[in-house]
Formats: C-alpha cells, structure tokens, sequence
C-alpha cells in the first residue's frame, strides 16, 4: 500500500529584499556578536548573493510533503516500520559535520510508484506477469519522470463517501477536464487534485485522519481514481500520474485492482503530492524525483513544478521527446555508496536493506532502507558544517587549528539552521554548467598522496575564457570522472573511497575554499561534482571547503555520474526528499535538453 508526503508550497519570506531566507537573522546574529551594524550589513552583501537567476516570471512549486516523525508520513499499518532520523554526530568535539541517519522505506511522504509494485516479472509466468515487471525504480527512463501537469479537479468527491470508503475518480472526470482545457495523451502527467492531503496531512494527533482513521473506518476514505479509469488513461496514451491523497489505491477493496490496472500498461505516478492549487490547469512541468534503489517497487519521492516564463513550456518539450538522462547512480548494498572513513570507527552507515514482508504474489519482498544521510547523490546544506546561531562549538585540538586559519585567511566561519527542507528549489535547479577537471587526475606526484588536486581559482577563469563567465542561477558541476572509472561492486570497488583515503591512490578533484568564494562572488548557489564529495581526501582542506560553502549561504549536490550525457543547453534538476530537520538529503539528479 502507498503512503504519503507532507508539502509546504509557501516559500520563506525575506525581511530584506536583497536578502535569503535567515539572512537578516544572521546579520542581527553578527551584530549581537559584537560586529558593528555597518560591518553587518557589509558583510551580508559582500558573502551573499542575490537569489538564483530564472527566468523572471518563473516560480517554483514544491508539492511534497515534510517528512517527520510527528507527521503521517509512513503506511500506520503492521509491519511497515516508521521513519526515523538519527542526528548520529553533532558538529563538536568528535566531529567537523552534522551526520544524520536515515531509516526509511518507499512508502514514505510523497512517493513514487512503479509497475513491479502489483506487476509481476515474466519470467515466473504468472496471470499479472508482464513485460513491465522488471521496471524498478533504478530502471525508470528519466524522460518519465516529468511532463505537462494536467490538474484534474475532483474536489467534489472530498469525503462524500461513507467511512472508510474511497469516492471514486471516474472517466467522466477526465472528460469534464478535457471539455474545458484539452485532450490528455502521451507526455501528459495527469494530477488528480481533491486537496486531500493539504486538508489532512498533520502532525499528530490530528495527523491519524490522513490514513490511519481511513483504514479503521473511522473517517470517509480519500478520493481515487478506479481501475476503468486507469483503462482509460492507458488508452489515451498517459504513463504519469499523481494523486493527492495517501494511495493510487482506492479503500477497502479496490487498491490493487487500480493499482494493476495503470501499471501493467507501464505506467508511474505519484502518491501523497499536495499543494495542487498553486499550479494552472495546463502549462507547468511537474516532475518527481526520486532516490535511485536497486530493485525498488515504490519509493519516496521528492515532486516538484515549475510555472509561469518560458521554462515550462522548454522542460515539457524536451520530456516529451525523451531528451532526458539520469545523473544519479544506482543505490545497492554491493556498491560502496557511503564514505569508509580514513580510520576504523571513522566510517558513515552504510547503506542496508531491510526486508520486512514478503509478497507471494510478487515472489518480492517489501523493504526499507537504513542509510546515511549523505547515500548516493544527496544534497549538501550549509548546516551540515556549520552550528546554529548560538552554539558554542568545542572543536577538537587540531580542528580549531584549522579553523583559526580558515578564518585568518577567509573570515569569520558562518552560522546556519538551513537544513534540508528549508533550501528552495531553484538553488538545485538551472542551466547546468559543466566544467572539465579531468585534466587534473594524475597530476599530483606519489609522494603527495593521499592528497586531492584542487580545483583552483585560475582553472575556473581559464574555463570562462574557453565558455563564457559563470551567470547567477547556472548549476556548476565539476566532471572528474571519478565515479564512472571506479565505481565498481564489491570486492573491485576500492577506487571510490577506500583507496583515495588510505593513500593507496590519488584523491579525485576537489575544490578549495578559494574556488569555493571565487564561484559564490559570481553568483553561483549550487556546486556538483561526480566524485564522492567536494571535500576531497584531505580533512584540513575538506573542512574549510564546506565551511566556505556554507558561510556563503551555498548547496552542493555530490555523487552524480554520467556527466557526458549533458547536452550543451542542458537544465539541472534535482530536489532531495523533504526532511525536515536533516542536514543532508538524498535524491535524484536529471537532466533535460
């Protein structure tokens, strides 16, 4: 059974125009510290930049939900185990980050669904077999993920059914919204809008209405689409879909039977979405990303849409026509995902799957995830190195070395409480900028490992002589290559970390805090790379890299792969899962050209 996500479509206000969400708060910080107001405000415009360049008329929408362990966000019934974050390390004594853990399964928040969830592999020749039953979510084309929103309105059926019964999404539904807007068909996400999960998404206890009172038959089920819907959609060509209530599945009886009916005809969709009214009955790009688990049947999901400008109507295009690829490698047990750490005892939570119950007709196994925060292409906030306002920090011995150079030479290490939920979207989305530091890999003698080569000042001025200076709101990704050359299963996957650390071999590129300021001062927000991380093998240098990032109020999305399929005016999107409280965030990167 599916679950549902809690979203916040409200975007944080700014006291000062020129200023981002908390700002103005950390300039009174700085002031409180004893910094004078003028100092204050100098240091705002000087270490912070004006907010991501899009198109002017452009907005993004996040229709996710937040994911907290006092909201609704995981399926209420036995054995589906509950969303856990675990802030493991705090930045202090015993560590430079804030390191989170993460347990949590597929059917978490807003979602993603795929057809091996009711579909069965052909090879085991049984009556829901299908060519479709190996369609997992690592396997899911990127163009499929995003379309043209067509928000169909069904408002009318909220709670109109008795307790414990889903009012059903009916053919003539779709009809009604072609009679007013246009035919639906391939390319088309069609989006069942009832605003069921803005009216009931809570925390508890008011948050038992959104599933739980359902399945107890304690409150009238939420509205769905029923299997001859599905029938015809499949007809006209539609294979996204999204809902926003708990489940594509109708209660008590009718789950599976809509839920084979669409994903037999390849279908995907997403389930929990919220915030429908903030997007127009045709004309925005809706797409959902999600973490990339080998042989997943659902997963959890970040979904998004873009409005308003002329950078719908580009996305839509190029979904439609399949120009689209996926960044982000796949997550399994046999590929080493999570940093090792340079000593024992050193290392982040490896990635584990957990089975929890088996499915006989699917001959699968429902399963949750135990992960660091940091598994895979994850995002990177400024509070994963830097402490709160207010919070005196006890950094080890040699970290306090470390950071009294950092600051003699770069200024006064920040302060940040932006955590993963509270990074807007189009900070990780934009025009991606791909700059080539494959030219460094074996550059550096023997007798420098372990060491990184850093990516410098003057290498990025030389790439804008070559391509242009850096605009605000481009995506700049570095392309090492290192993840396509070593990222290998088990026993041949050393190259990625284990080697790198242990001075076995050469670090991959990475840059330093001067990179790092260099970018921020030309209005850069957002920094990729394809390595594991952009600190690189050498602690001292990793350190002041993210302090820099997060003093500029900057992200970082790391761990992408395939960068040679970015086409020259390629866009970036990415949105990690919407955790509230996390200092990291796992997710999906694509792009569309």
């Amino acid at each position: 059974m599916p679950k549902a996500f809690f979203c916040d479509v409200s975007i944080a206000g700014c006291v000062w125009p020129f200023c981002s969400p908390g700002l103005f708060a950390c300039g009174r910080r700085a002031a409180v510290r004893g910094l004078p107001l003028i100092t204050t405000i100098a240091m705002i415009l000087s270490s912070r930049m004006l907010p991501a360049q899009q198109d002017p008329g452009t907005r993004f929408v996040d229709c996710s939900l937040l994911v907290g362990a006092e909201y609704p966000a995981t399926w209420p019934t036995h054995p589906f185990p509950r969303f856990q974050l675990i802030h493991e390390q705090r930045v202090g004594s015993g560590s430079v980050y804030n390191i989170d853990v993460l347990l949590m399964d597929g059917n978490t928040g807003t979602q993603l669904d795929v057809p091996p969830h009711s579909v069965v592999r052909p090879e085991l020749k049984r009556e829901k077999s299908g060519p479709y039953g190996t369609a997992f979510t690592e396997t899911i084309e990127a163009w499929q993920f995003g379309g043209e929103a067509c928000i169909v309105d069904v408002r009318h059926l909220l709670d109109q059914a008795p307790n414990g019964v889903s009012p059903l999404v009916m053919p003539r539904d779709i009809e009604s919204f072609e009679a007013k807007h246009r035919r639906v068909g391939f390319g088309d996400v069609v989006l069942f809008r009832s605003d069921y999960s803005d009216r009931y998404y809570r925390p508890f206890p008011e948050g038992h209405r959104y599933i739980a009172d359902v399945v107890d038959r304690l409150a009238p089920g939420y509205p769905d689409p029923g299997p001859e819907t599905m029938e015809f959609l499949a007809a006209r060509g539609v294979r996204t879909l999204g809902t926003d209530s708990a489940s594509m599945g109708p209660l008590p009886t009718l789950a599976e039977p809509t839920h084979y009916a669409g994903l037999r005809h390849g279908m995907i969709w997403t389930e929990g979405a919220t915030g429908l009214s903030q997007l127009p009955p045709t004309g925005a790009y809706y797409v959902m990303l999600s973490p990339r688990h080998a042989g997943g049947m659902y997963a959890e999901a970040r979904a998004i849409a873009v409005t308003g400008g002329s950078l719908p109507a580009r996305l839509i295009d190029a979904a439609k026509n399949k120009r689209a690829a996926d960044l982000s490698p796949v997550l399994d047990m046999r590929y080493p995902i999570t940093n090792p750490g340079a000593k024992t005892g050193r290392h982040r939570q490896v990635y584990v799957k957990v089975d929890f119950l088996y499915s006989p007709d699917l001959d699968l196994w429902h399963h949750t995830h135990l992960m660091d925060a940091t598994a895979g292409t994850h995002l990177i906030p400024p509070s994963f190195a830097l402490p709160p306002a207010g919070v005196e920090v006890d950094y080890a011995p040699e970290v306090r070395g470390w950071l009294a150079d950092y600051e003699a030479r770069y200024g006064k290490r920040g302060v940040s409480d932006r955590t993963t939920e509270k990074v807007p979207l189009d900070w990780t989305c934009g025009d991606a900028r791909v700059v080539d530091v494959r030219d460094l890999v074996g550059s550096l003698p023997v007798s420098e490992v372990p060491r990184s080569p850093e990516i410098t000042v003057d290498l990025l001025q030389a790439d804008e002589k070559r391509n242009g200076e850096f605009k605000p709101g481009q995506i700049v990704i570095f392309r090492t290559g290192h993840l396509d050359r070593h990222l290998k299963p088990a026993p041949e996957d050393k190259g990625v970390w284990a080697d790198p650390l242990a001075g076995k071999s050469e670090g991959w590129p990475a840059p330093g805090p001067d990179a790092i300021q260099y970018l921020q001062k030309r209005g850069i927000r957002c920094v990729a790379t394809d390595a594991p991380d952009l600190g690189g093998v050498e602690p001292r240098r990793a350190a002041m890299t993210y302090w820099a990032l997060g003093t500029a109020d900057m992200v970082a999305v790391e761990f992408l792969f395939n960068l040679a399929s970015v086409h020259p005016g390629s866009y970036f999107l990415f949105a990690p899962i919407r955790l509230q409280g996390c200092h990291a965030g796992p997710g999906r990167a694509i792009v569309l050209w």
